[in-house]
């Protein structure tokens, strides 16, 4: 059901039971899947592709052109996967021809009030990013990360799976998967290991990633060395494999 006061552009594309509120504007290139319920007072503009049953509340702003001066009105991106619920004030920017030209957000993603996904981000599947968290331009965010309230990220920092931030945290750099981190700048505190208890990680499975996280963080090694030490432990614990990988390929350097 579209409400009489909406607005919508002749030639986006929503399926049939989508739902929109009370003087919402969807524009020309819009494409919303099944099962969709888009409150009131919410605008979505641009290249922006919406997936099925997802619950996006009033006041959102989701496709808008980016916040970066060297945009210059290419027609890149916004998508939004399946079944997120986005709360009040979210802002979601299109991507940028510098980079890959999409704003990507995956599925099952719990985004609360006033969060701001800027252009050229990519979050996965199964976050949470609590009021107010705050990602500025071109910053990766792994699976199963929640974010706490007011955490802001710089740009292009990359965040690993499983993780978890304090409130009112500064990231600057990059967290490994599995770490528990917080302050201003960010400082590392442990694993989230009550989080992979959740998600069916085994109790050895969890000691292994905090015998990782004491080679990384309490041995005094190189971060070259301390991930030659944590591959040692690859062949008994494959779990291991994504906390590599991603210390092989932090450009910025991790949270230390």
């Amino acid at each position: 059901m579209i409400h009489s006061t909406a607005i919508v552009h002749p030639n986006a594309r929503l399926a049939a039971d989508v739902e929109v509120g009370a003087y919402t504007l969807i524009g020309e290139h819009v494409e919303i899947g099944s099962g969709t319920v888009i409150g009131p007072h919410v605008v979505i503009n641009g290249h922006t592709r919406i997936g099925q049953h997802n619950r996006i509340f009033q006041f959102c702003s989701l496709g808008e052109i980016p916040q970066d001066k060297k945009y210059a009105g290419e027609p890149t991106r916004l998508e939004i996967g399946d079944h997120n619920t986005i709360r009040e004030f979210c802002t979601f920017n299109l991507g940028t021809a510098q980079d890959l030209g999409v704003t990507r957000i995956g599925s099952h993603n719990w985004i609360m009030a006033y969060v701001h996904l800027a252009h050229d981000c990519q979050v996965g599947n199964h976050t949470i990013f609590a009021n107010n968290a705050q990602l500025a331009g071109h910053v990766d965010v792994g699976d199963y990360a929640i974010l706490g309230g007011f955490t802001v990220v710089h740009q292009f920092v990359r965040i690993g799976a499983h993780i978890i931030t304090g409130m009112g945290t500064i990231l600057l750099q990059d967290i490994p998967p599995f770490m528990l981190v917080s302050g201003n700048p960010a400082a590392p505190h442990g694993t989230n290991s009550e989080g992979l208890k959740r998600r069916g990680y085994s109790s050895a499975s969890i000691m292994a990633i905090k015998r990782a996280y004491k080679t990384l963080y309490k041995s005094a090694l190189s971060l070259v060395d301390a991930r030659s030490a944590i591959e040692q432990q690859l062949a008994e614990y494959p779990e291991l494999q994504p906390l590599i990988e991603f210390l092989a390929h932090s450009d910025r350097g991790i949270v230390r």
